[in-house]
């Protein structure tokens, strides 16, 4: 590994410090708010065949719960309003499989560290696929690259960066002058040589933070370039990051406790390195509340995906849209309310899609239909590029739906509006991906369904009333509503 070069050549451009606003920018594409400079600043990748993007992954120490997949859905979200904008991304996402959490608790139950992290690898990974999340191009697990850390370590300690104490190896933030300008905190008064060991910590608790930690009696621990021991959470990433995207990322994105000290540590060390600037944009998405409260096992609000589904039989589309619905940098208060509103919402659109494919419509095309699903599509998209502004999005497609719906039952909606219906309804879902229900596990396939319905229909046909309507119950067991209407059957998935 080269440490110093960037792999796409040459250093990055600094980004834009011009002042701007949401909506500053009428004509402008795609822009974000950099936590660093403090600013929502267009988007100018580096280099203009891809998109470089770092974003920090679980620490396989527990199941994910729904907090955790708030800031997972904002990745999910940004990766796709990139690819909206014409951007192929080159993605990292990095699984911490080593850290205090983990070693204590494999310590705990007799379990050697790769058998208890990929119990819940494999459960994240599966919650990842079940909330329709795009896999990053590349997944890094920790453990897989200790002995790059180590080279990196060893390259800081050449460079007068780090000391020894007791075994472990700390970076010394004095020689960073820039320490502080992620989270835009004043950190002059800080005792020189004062150390923390945990991960995670306060402000008022920084201190020369460690890179290698000694290694400790039924603790498992590496055998390396700078002596027997396992690494601090903050140094894995910055190696791999450094590893597979070069130098300087376009985005690094997180959750907002990540600020600090975790990506202020990444920056200290990552710049000591390589004497370039570590990532251009720094995005983070906000905390999510549970009823007001922050989730505790305790408070008895804590949800993993599981939990939702499984025990309270929620769609996994409904959370998804839940989570996405509020602009990733805006709180959001998560309640049972609010995942059976998610589920009217996708079921509103459901309906209007079927309408679209089974009502019997006269010829031609309304003028006024077409303007207003063009206004539609182009605030959908303007609202995404204004820094991923989901709920703007959303407000322009429902308002067009509602008078779409109306247009529908008074005949101003023609055939020759369908096309572009349908392609405000694709471009959403192309973004959102909540219309297409979840299978259900023992349910009929859409094709079995149309076997089903047209079985009915001749029941009805040769009026055995009581054989239809049995049908039909027996349908609603599945899951799957009928409705009989002018226009003929339709159905929906529960």
């Amino acid at each position: 590994m080269n440490l110093t070069s960037d792999k796409y050549g040459g250093a990055s451009a600094g980004a834009a410090t011009t002042r701007c606003y949401h909506k500053a920018f009428p004509n402008m594409a795609l822009r974000f708010y950099n936590t660093l400079t403090q600013e929502v600043q267009p988007f100018v990748p580096a280099h203009p065949n891809g998109v470089r993007i770092y974003t920090c992954g679980p620490t396989v120490y527990d199941y994910a719960h729904i907090g955790n997949f708030r800031t997972f859905v904002f990745y999910d979200l940004l990766r796709r309003v990139l690819h909206l904008n014409g951007y192929k991304t080159d993605h990292v996402m990095n699984i911490t499989d080593v850290d205090d959490k983990i070693i204590r608790n494999a310590v705990a139950q007799g379990k050697s560290l790769e058998d208890y992290t990929a119990i819940y690898t494999e459960a994240f990974l599966a919650d990842c696929d079940t909330l329709r999340l795009e896999r990053p191009e590349r997944i890094a697990r920790a453990t897989e690259h200790i002995p790059e850390m180590a080279a990196a370590i060893r390259k800081l300690e050449e460079e007068g960066h780090t000391y020894r104490s007791d075994g472990s190896v700390y970076f010394r933030i004095s020689t960073f002058p820039g320490y502080g300008k992620l989270s835009h905190n004043d950190f002059d008064g800080m005792v020189a040589g004062a150390r923390v060991d945990a991960d995670t910590y306060d402000k008022s608790d920084s201190r020369d933070f460690a890179l290698w930690k000694a290694p400790k009696p039924e603790e498992p621990s590496w055998d390396t370039e700078i002596g027997s021991g396992r690494p601090g959470w903050h140094i894995e990433c910055s190696v791999m990051a450094i590893e597979f995207l070069g130098a300087t990322l376009d985005i690094h994105a997180g959750g907002v406790d990540l600020i600090f000290p975790h990506h202020e540590n990444e920056i200290a060390q990552s710049e000591a390195l390589t004497g370039k600037p570590f990532a251009r944009y720094w995005l983070h998405s906000e905390f999510l509340l549970v009823d007001g409260q922050k989730m505790s096992k305790s408070l008895g609000n804590f949800y993993t995906l599981r939990d939702l589904c499984a025990d309270r039989g929620f769609a996994p589309e409904a959370i998804r849209y839940l989570l996405a619905s509020v602009p990733y940098r805006k709180g959001l208060n998560f309640t049972m309310d609010g995942l059976r509103s998610a589920t009217t919402s996708i079921e509103r659109l459901r309906n209007f899609s079927l309408r679209l494919d089974s009502a019997k419509l006269q010829p031609g095309a309304s003028e006024r239909m077409e303007e207003l699903s063009g206004a539609a599509q182009k605030t959908f998209r303007e609202s995404l590029d204004d820094d991923i502004n989901t709920a703007e999005a959303l407000a322009a497609v429902f308002e067009y739906v509602r008078e779409a719906n109306v247009a529908l039952d008074g005949g101003e909606f023609l055939a020759g509006n369908v096309a572009s219906a349908r392609g405000l309804l694709d471009q959403f879902d192309s973004f959102f991906d909540v219309l297409k229900p979840s299978p259900v596990a023992g349910g009929l396939s859409d094709e079995e369904v149309h076997t089903v319905i047209a079985a009915r229909t001749a029941a009805k046909k040769a009026r055995d009333f009581p054989r239809a309507d049995q049908i039909r119950a027996q349908l609603l067991e599945k899951n799957i509503i009928l409705e009989d209407t002018k226009d003929g059957i339709r159905w929906k998935r529960k």
